[in-house]
């Protein structure tokens, strides 16, 4: 069961990442960097559903997985609020629009690119895609919340299953 649970994640961060593809490249929404923050806390999460599902850990290495994900998707999370609470900011309390992230990475060292991109900035704040009134960062925290869920009852609730040599 451990192990199918893992790969219902992965399945899932597979489905997330590639309909943020789809929104880029055909209904031709460019990410904002905290977009892509969030995509990259997703791709980890699925990389780990991954290795725990690849792996189907028994005793120590269940907690291991079931912990990263849970960082993996609380990160993500913090991400995504952070980018809902700038959308809901007052018009001109939001910062002015600032370099693309590819620019500011070839520029900066990657601890100022990650302070400047979670300050936020004027793209960051446009909502240019919503469904049933949630923007994108209000599902991308929705699932967050289901992935760690999810992650954590695979690898912390789900009995390992038992092994030849127990029977």
């Amino acid at each position: 069961m451990r192990r199918r649970l893992n790969f219902l994640g992965f399945a899932v961060c597979v489905a997330l990442l590639g309909y943020a593809w789809y929104v880029q490249a055909v209904l031709h929404l460019e990410p904002c960097p905290l977009c892509i923050f969030q995509r990259v806390g997703v791709a980890a999460a699925g990389v780990l559903f991954l290795l725990a599902g690849l792996h189907d850990p028994r005793r120590w290495g269940a907690p291991v997985y079931g912990a990263l994900l849970l960082i993996a998707a609380l990160a993500t999370m913090a991400v995504a609020a952070r980018h809902l609470w700038i959308q809901h900011l007052p018009e001109g309390s939001v910062p002015a629009c600032g370099a693309t992230l590819s620019y500011m990475l070839e520029i900066f060292p990657l601890a100022d690119v990650i302070r400047k991109v979670l300050s936020g900035s004027g793209e960051c704040a446009r909502i240019t895609w919503s469904l049933f009134g949630l923007s994108m960062p209000g599902w991308v925290l929705l699932a967050g919340v289901g992935l760690g869920s999810l992650g954590a009852a695979a690898n912390f609730l789900v009995p390992p299953r038992p092994t030849a040599a127990t029977h």
